[in-house]
C-alpha cells in the first residue's frame, strides 16, 4: 500500500523522484516474485517436507486455548477434504497420546466418534488432498499470477512513461 501511495502521489504531483522510487521498488518486488517462483520449483521437495513437518507440529496446538482459528481450520479441512491428519490419521495419535482422532476425521460426524475404531475415520492424508486440490485449480492460480504480473508491468510502464514525460517537460521549460 505504501508503494502504491508513493506511485499515486508521484503521478499526481508529477514528481520525478517519487515516480522513479515507485518504479524501482515495483521492479524490485517483481524480480523478487519471479525469484520466489523459481526457488519454489527448485526446492519443491524440501518445501513439501518442511510444510509437512510444520503442519504436524501445528497439530499439537489443536484444541488449545488461544488457537481457535487453527482448530477451526483443521476441522474444516478434514471435513471438506474428507481426510485425517497431515500424512495419515496416526498423526493425531501423537497429539492425543492415544489411538483417537478429532471428530472431524469421522466418516459420519457425531460427538466422540473419534474415539471409535479406525474403520469409521477418513484415511486419506490431508496434505495430499489439499495439494491435489491446488493442482486441480492450477489454471486459476496461474491466471491470478499472470493478472498480477500484468498489473505490475503496466505500473512499471506507466510510471516510467510519466517519469520520461516529466523529464521532457522539465528540460523544455529549462
Amino acid at each position: 500500500m505504501v508503494i502504491g501511495c508513493l506511485g499515486c502521489v508521484g503521478a499526481v504531483k508529477e514528481s520525478r523522484l517519487l515516480l522513479l522510487s515507485f518504479f524501482i521498488l515495483l521492479l524490485l518486488i517483481f524480480f523478487l516474485e519471479i525469484l520466489s517462483i523459481i526457488l519454489f520449483f527448485v526446492y519443491q521437495h524440501q518445501i513439501d517436507l518442511y510444510a509437512q513437518r510444520d503442519l504436524k507440529r501445528g497439530l499439537h496446538l489443536f484444541g488449545t486455548e488461544g488457537n481457535v482459528g487453527l482448530t477451526n481450520a483443521w476441522m474444516i479441512v478434514q471435513t471438506d477434504f474428507r481426510c485425517c491428519g497431515v500424512t495419515n490419521h496416526t498423526d493425531w495419535f501423537e497429539v492425543y497420546n492415544t489411538s483417537r482422532v478429532p471428530d472431524s476425521c469421522c466418516l459420519e460426524y457425531s460427538d466422540n466418534c473419534g474415539l471409535e475404531n479406525p474403520g469409521t475415520w477418513w484415511t486419506a492424508p490431508c496434505y495430499e488432498r489439499v495439494k491435489d486440490w491446488l493442482q486441480d485449480n492450477l489454471v486459476a492460480l496461474w491466471i491470478f499470477a499472470l493478472c498480477t504480473a500484468l498489473t505490475q508491468i503496466l505500473g512499471l510502464v506507466f510510471s516510467m512513461t510519466m517519469f520520461c514525460q516529466a523529464v521532457k517537460v522539465e528540460t523544455f521549460y529549462a
